[in-house]
């Protein structure tokens, strides 16, 4: 199992968006840009895939541990801090929803096509034309 799993796997449990673990990992004095972790993240096979360093993983770590319990003058409980990561997810996905309350149909007047005078009836300019191929031939 590589770093990258293990991150993969840490940001999925904790239900960590990119911009908490940037704000994570600034907790130890560590700066990563989120197009960074947007590399890290991606598959093996990508062209952009960079594999995750020791000292990424150990930063983000050391920082986890900070967020979730605090520091000793201002302790915390880690399960209130992951209950409002889901908090967090849940008002996200509210704010996605369209509003229909502000749709208004517009007040235009319907007017109805007028209607199309009936064409006369054009007279077929070449007649029917009977063929005698040798089908059904008559004995006579």
């Amino acid at each position: 199992m590589t770093n990258n799993d293990i991150f993969k796997k840490l940001r999925v449990a904790l239900q960590l968006r990119d911009d908490q673990i940037v704000e994570i990992l600034e907790l130890v004095d560590f700066r990563v840009s989120k197009g960074e972790l947007g590399n890290i993240f991606r598959k093996e096979d990508h062209p952009n895939y960079v594999e995750c360093g020791d000292q990424l993983l150990r930063n983000f770590l050391n920082g986890l541990v900070i967020h979730l319990r605090g520091t000793k003058e201002n302790p915390k409980n880690p399960m209130d801090v992951i209950k409002s990561h889901k908090n967090d997810a849940s008002t996200e996905k509210r704010e996605i929803k369209p509003k229909t309350e502000s749709f208004k149909k517009p007040t235009t007047t319907f007017k109805p096509k007028p209607k199309k005078k009936p064409l006369p009836k054009k007279e077929p300019i070449v007649e029917k034309v009977r063929f005698k191929n040798g089908k059904n031939k008559s004995k006579d």
